[in-house]
């Protein structure tokens, strides 16, 4: 007491001094975990370290699991308070490097980079919306898409200031984070020395840059996967803080699943907030850890256990396998059996191939649906959506050609141009299910062609030139011109869309509603037994393989198989392509008129991807010709059909017949004339014995060349044009 210094006495639990001692504790015990962790007697980490550090990659990617079995109780500190475990980690990763790397030299000696504390893990994911205050400053793990990724910027690590009076310099340590720092208002000599200095004003301070230590930032931008949102919900979105070798690590477009620290930043553009608002924080995700779902296979399920893989060869072992995948695809929906097929054929996919001179061949297969209202077209898209392992559900009067493919937005803060990806983008490497096609504007449908064919949506806007992957097949559905199909007109006059787009479809199936007794029986049968009892009477509602295990199985085809033709059934198929050739430019030449659904080279193609498909169902590395045979049956079922529709020898006649009334016709009526449309039917039916059906025919086609019109709710033909 006599020395007049201040004498101090603690009285509160726990000691500063033995806070210190249990970080030194723990960082000694996460040294000895990377040191001495071994799997089947090998010490992963120390190899990793060893590899990492021998190319100038200073990182470690630590499984959690492996924690938790080496002390558990190390693991929860982790997870419950990562803040202050990370710094430690990683300032124990560098003393490890020190004593494997380079055991002979002390730390002092040798100058070592900070390392990185990489982590990951298979524990359960919490989804974004069902992140709370709970979670802050805790260890999450979020899948999710990326749907935007900013530049990078170099974030101070350690900030160098100089006093603007008396050249006093400091050195600042930043904490990570968003959130930047705020600089000491006082000079630190001032406060040392008391007032004998010459005062320095305040703020005194400003940064030398080129004496500072940076790292590499990028902010993310973490969507809800579009499966993963209730009904009726916009996707929640979550900001991503990723720094040193966590950038650049992931593109717009890519599902992933973010392992990071739930914190919490002060938005200062916040508008409407006002001084009263002090308290609130906007949260964030800081990334300690990212793993991308491999090649967009599956999301995050691209790992089988040994049974599922001993069950799935089973399965493909199973003569039958293909038959019964294609009733197990929307097995309450009646009939249909080629059209389940073609799915089956589109889920799959075929074999994509890349060719020595870098030129792309797409393996995924296009269906389009065309038919009358009330043929299930929408529940099987529905269908699909379901079973796909990536799969977007969009209707045409709803989708914009930006929505489809990719949109440029302005960021609010930075003011910089970024790119959102749309439907296509956001399905890479799944199935777009596009509902009434026909609705769609015509510059949206043009915006899909280079999706649906070169399999890349290119943007020049607002000064951003680039290329997106959409790797995704699309099975679209459509109603024909006049709402249902007229077996009276050719398909060209039925199908409202350019041969541009026809000719990217594989597969055209047209859907009708036949009327036909014992069918209609059978259909009103099946319908009344789901309704009642959710069992149809004349097909097997309960699908034998669940929705679940088909979502894995076609994961699981997509992955390990890539099938390609034999030499046979190659021979077969280029000689049975050439016969179909003939026999449309012989339709062609008999009907006058070129066809509306072209066969060209796109649908040699086709053929083949459907015989890579059905040949990946069974495993079967090889397509074989029986695989060939099947597919141009499907083939010959889907888009000949619909080209042969209405090309019949009765169509053809009243083709013939409706061009000799509609010379008539152009005779009869001179330019500006009118005459009533009883009048006309009075003098041709009746008068010269041409059919009804001919002269409306003749009518129609003079109507859609603007020669006449017709008035009157129908009643008056008026000649308008030549």
């Amino acid at each position: 007491m006599d020395q007049q210094s201040v004498y101090s006495l603690s009285v509160l639990e726990g000691d500063p001094d033995a806070s210190e001692d249990s970080r030194t504790q723990i960082q000694a015990q996460l040294r000895d975990f990377i040191l001495e962790f071994r799997l089947d007697n090998a010490f992963i980490y120390r190899d990793q370290i060893r590899e990492n550090v021998l190319v100038k990659q200073y990182y470690c990617d630590v499984d959690i699991a492996h924690l938790i079995s080496y002390n558990e109780e190390l693991a929860h500190k982790l997870t419950t308070q990562p803040a202050d475990i990370i710094p430690l980690f990683e300032a124990a990763l560098k003393q490890c490097t020190n004593r494997i790397v380079y055991p002979s030299k002390k730390a002092d000696d040798i100058r070592l980079p900070e390392h990185q504390l990489l982590l990951h893990s298979s524990v359960s994911q919490i989804s974004i919306r069902d992140l709370d205050a709970t979670n802050i400053s805790h260890l999450v793990r979020i899948p999710g898409i990326v749907i935007g990724a900013s530049t990078l910027s170099s974030k101070a690590t350690a900030l160098n200031i100089q006093c603007r009076n008396c050249q006093n310099s400091e050195t600042l340590s930043v904490n990570g984070g968003i959130t930047g720092v705020t600089l000491p208002r006082v000079c630190s000599r001032r406060r040392t020395e008391g007032e004998q200095t010459e005062k320095c004003p305040l703020d005194p301070y400003f940064v030398v840059h080129e004496k500072c230590q940076f790292i590499d930032q990028q902010i993310l931008k973490l969507q809800e996967a579009p499966d993963q949102v209730p009904v009726g919900e916009l996707p929640r979105h979550i900001k991503v803080s990723a720094d040193r070798y966590l950038t650049n690590r992931v593109v717009p477009g890519t599902r992933c699943t973010i392992m990071g620290v739930f914190s919490i930043y002060q938005n200062k553009e916040s508008k409407g907030t006002g001084a009263n608002a002090v308290a609130i924080r906007t949260p964030y995700l800081r990334a300690v850890g990212i793993s991308t779902d491999l090649d967009h296979s599956n999301q995050g399920s691209t790992i089988f256990s040994e049974e599922e893989e001993q069950e799935f060869l089973e399965m493909a072992r199973r003569p039958d396998i293909y038959d019964a995948f294609a009733r197990c695809i929307a097995p309450s929906i009646y009939g249909n059996a080629d059209i389940k097929k073609a799915i089956a054929c589109l889920l799959l996919g075929g074999s994509k191939k890349i060719l020595p001179d870098g030129m792309k061949l797409r393996g995924d297969i296009n269906v389009l649906l065309l038919g009358d209202p009330g043929t299930a077209k929408s529940q099987l898209l529905k269908f699909v959506e379901k079973v796909a392992p990536i799969a977007i559900y969009t209707s045409g009067k709803g989708s914009s050609a930006a929505g489809l493919t990719a949109s440029v937005q302005r960021d609010t803060n930075t003011r910089e141009f970024y790119l959102e990806g749309g439907a296509m983008v956001l399905a890479d490497g799944g199935v777009v299910c596009i509902d009434e096609f026909d609705k769609m504007r015509d510059e949206d449908r043009v915006a899909i062609h280079e999706a649906m064919e070169q399999q890349t949506i290119s943007i020049a806007k607002a000064g951003i030139t680039t290329i997106l992957n959409a790797r995704t097949s699309v099975l679209a559905a459509a109603n024909p011109i006049f709402g249902r199909y007229d077996d009276m007109k050719t398909p060209g006059e039925n199908i409202d869309f350019q041969t541009t787009i026809l000719s990217r479809f594989d597969m055209i199936f047209i859907v009708r509603d036949e009327h036909e007794k014992g069918r209609d029986e059978r259909i009103a049968r099946h319908v009344m037994g789901i309704q009642m009892g959710g069992r149809g009477l004349e097909e097997q509602t309960e699908a034998e393989i669940p929705v679940e295990k088909m979502k894995r199985y076609i994961s699981y085809c997509k992955s390990r198989c890539a099938p390609h033709l034999s030499p046979t059934a190659a021979e077969k198929l280029s000689s049975h392509f050439v016969s179909i050739r003939r026999q449309v430019h012989s339709a062609e030449l008999s009907a006058n008129t070129r066809s509306s659904i072209p066969i060209t080279i796109r649908q040699l193609e086709a053929i083949i991807r459907i015989s890579e498909s059905l040949a990946k169902i069974s495993l079967s590395p090889i397509a074989t010709e029986t695989h060939v045979d099947e597919a141009i049956r499907l083939f010959l079922a889907s888009t000949m059909d619909a080209v042969t529709q209405g090309e019949g020898q009765s169509s053809r006649e009243l083709m013939e017949e409706a061009g000799k009334v509609e010379e008539e016709l152009r005779r009869r009526l001179p330019i500006g004339w009118s005459t009533s449309l009883a009048a006309l039917r009075r003098e041709f039916v009746e008068g010269r014995g041409y059919s009804e059906q001919g002269l409306g025919r003749a009518l129609m086609v003079l109507q859609k060349r603007d020669s006449v019109q017709i008035r009157q709710g129908g009643g008056q033909v008026f000649r308008s044009g030549v």
